[in-house]
């Protein structure tokens, strides 16, 4: 009996120790398939950094070149400059003519108020034509109104000597018969005499006023045509006064020039535009610059990302936000923290799978795969605290998203 249950304890410990090895393993397990889908890690993982390519924004020889290759620079450091003396002798002669266009606009304005005073000046000839015209038709009608009373002066004198005379004719026959004194003879003929003067006087004042008329109607005519020379002269001057508009409206033109020559001028030195890794530089001083052409990459040095791929069945895990622990190959051992940025939407489909799609109708493979390997979606992840000498861009690198 002793023998027996001396031999069946080991078996039973055995027994417990397989038991618990298998709970253990399925323990560890469950804990790291838990780990796993709540701390998804991949070290299918990128480093990354945005980049622009730095070209000239006008063209010529480059004079100078401050940078080289892979050399660390700060925002505003000069990166090369490009011969300025073309683009200073636009910006000259584009300032030098929209000055002569303001000289041209003041000379104008001299011009145009001299115009404008000689068409006050002409006005001012029309209202004195005017008034002229106006004091010779007034003239006119007192000429007429003294012609009219001078030949009533000389009716009312004829009459007066056409009396005189019948008078001393009827008195001369009678002195010889003695019928009337010679007294009154004289002083008959002294009337007639006297009436005949009158008569004369009247005739002669008659003449004088209508002398006088025709003198106001010469005056009347040539103040008309004064007038209408005044009216004539206005009109020119009117005519003759311009306006500012055509070249007032070349001073947007002309600015616009000034400002386009300054513009060409302060972008043949180009700076750095952030904190940078200057790379891919391969040209030297004296190399042509053409618009556009890329010279040398410029790697934005302030964020550095993690591109991980993570499998699909995992996405579900990984929201923006969460903290991330990056690796870098380069150095291992050095843990940096990082955030999830976002996670991708799409990646380009598997041909194999779905077919190629083009014009018409999709061309479909007849195969059968009997493994389906999971679709891995990229994770950018943004790192907070990057050590500039450690990260390239390309660099391998493990992520690890930490769970709730």
């Amino acid at each position: 009996m002793d023998t027996d249950s001396t031999a069946t304890t080991p078996k039973q410990l055995s027994r417990w120790v397989s038991i618990g090895a298998v709970l253990a393993a399925l323990a560890l397990g469950l804990v790291v398939l838990y780990h796993t889908n709540h701390s998804p890690r991949t070290d299918d993982a990128e480093v990354f950094a945005n980049f622009i390519g730095m070209a000239p924004q006008v063209a010529g020889p480059i004079v100078r070149l401050n940078v080289r290759d892979n050399q660390f620079v700060k925002k505003g450091d000069l990166l090369f400059e490009i011969d300025e003396r073309p683009y200073q002798y636009a910006l000259e002669k584009a300032i030098s003519e929209q000055a002569a266009l303001e000289g041209q606009i003041v000379d104008e304005r001299r011009r145009i108020a001299a115009q404008v005073s000689a068409v006050s000046v002409s006005q001012a000839g029309i209202h004195t034509a005017q008034a002229d015209v106006s004091h010779s038709s007034a003239a006119i009608e007192q000429a007429h109104a003294d012609v009219a009373h001078a030949e009533q002066g000389v009716s009312r004198a004829k009459a007066e000597w056409t009396y005189a005379s019948n008078n001393l004719h009827r008195l001369e026959p009678l002195l010889a018969k003695q019928f009337v004194t010679v007294d009154q003879v004289d002083r008959a003929r002294t009337s007639e005499i006297a009436q005949a003067e009158a008569l004369k006087q009247a005739e002669s004042q008659l003449l004088l006023s209508q002398a006088e008329l025709k003198s106001a109607l010469a005056l009347y005519e040539r103040s008309g045509a004064a007038l209408d020379e005044s009216k004539a002269h206005h009109e020119q001057a009117r005519n003759a006064v311009t306006t500012l508009e055509p070249l007032i409206n070349q001073r947007g033109a002309r600015t616009s020039a000034v400002n386009d020559g300054r513009y060409n001028l302060d972008n043949c030195r180009v700076y750095a535009p952030f904190d940078a890794l200057v790379t891919n530089l391969t040209i030297s001083e004296g190399a042509y610059a053409h618009v556009g052409e890329q010279i040398f990459t410029l790697i934005d040095a302030r964020t550095w990302w993690a591109i991980g791929n993570f499998r699909e069945g995992l996405l579900s895990h990984i929201k923006p936000g969460m903290q991330a622990d990056v690796y870098v190959l380069s150095k291992p051992s050095v843990r940096f923290s990082g955030v999830v940025d976002s996670v991708g939407f799409g990646v380009t489909p598997d041909p194999d799978r779905i077919g190629r799609l083009g014009p018409g109708l999709p061309q479909v493979e007849r195969s059968l795969n009997w493994v389906h390997l999971a679709s891995r979606y990229p994770v950018r992840v943004r790192v907070e605290n990057p050590t500039p000498d450690l990260f390239r861009i390309g660099e391998s690198a493990v992520v690890t998203i930490r769970g709730n």
